[in-house]
């Protein structure tokens, strides 16, 4: 793994804060964040947009992850691979910022998976650029662990439904959402505070 791409990607990377405002201002465009752009990518992105401003009032990190997170002894950046349309990013980095500013040891940074291609390719998920994709660095800007696309029980669900069906259609889409609604974040802390416990 080649750490000056890391290194550049951390460089580029913004703040969770900063993405949502440039989110917001496509948004105002009529656009989405990436070099795609269509009708459905834009609503898409208006509904997430929604989904994230809720979810930032209403998460809230368990006891569990706090405990674990105060244990932490090295400092860590979570360098995050999204797009504003991405429904499983929606609902994801809010969790992942939550966990952030409740540790002073982690530093979040999010970069847009279309203008970062070099970064994207070397985290594949079977063969697709899928997102959101969370790498953990640490202070050499070593990847020392990535996480992602989805947390671990959404991921069985889909594989699950893809054995049975053959493919994700609109249906079980709908159902993720409602599984992601009912979770509220748990499985996506308990499977960071695990990966930060390997490390």
């Amino acid at each position: 793994m080649n750490n000056t791409l890391i290194k550049n990607s951390i460089r580029r990377g913004v703040s969770y804060a900063t993405y949502r405002t440039l989110i917001k201002g496509l948004l105002v465009e009529g656009k989405s964040t990436g070099t795609e752009q269509s009708e459905a990518l834009f609503n898409y992105s208006q509904l997430n947009d929604k989904r994230m401003d809720r979810l930032d009032k209403t998460l809230k990190i368990s006891e569990e992850t706090q405990n674990s997170l105060n244990q932490l002894k090295n400092g860590y950046t979570f360098l995050v691979i999204a797009e504003g349309w991405c429904g499983d990013a929606a609902q994801i980095l809010p969790v992942i910022n939550k966990i952030a500013e409740a540790s002073a040891k982690i530093n979040l940074k999010v970069v847009c998976r279309d203008e970062n291609d070099e970064l994207m390719n070397q985290f594949l998920t079977n063969g697709s650029k899928s997102i959101p994709k969370i790498l953990i660095v640490d202070n050499n800007y070593e990847v020392i662990n990535s996480w992602g696309p989805r947390p671990s029980v959404a991921t069985k669900m889909v594989l699950d439904y893809k054995e049975k069906n053959g493919i994700i259609d609109a249906e079980f889409k709908k159902d993720l959402q409602i599984w992601y609604n009912k979770d509220k974040g748990t499985n996506t802390q308990k499977d960071i505070v695990e990966l930060l416990r390997a490390s």
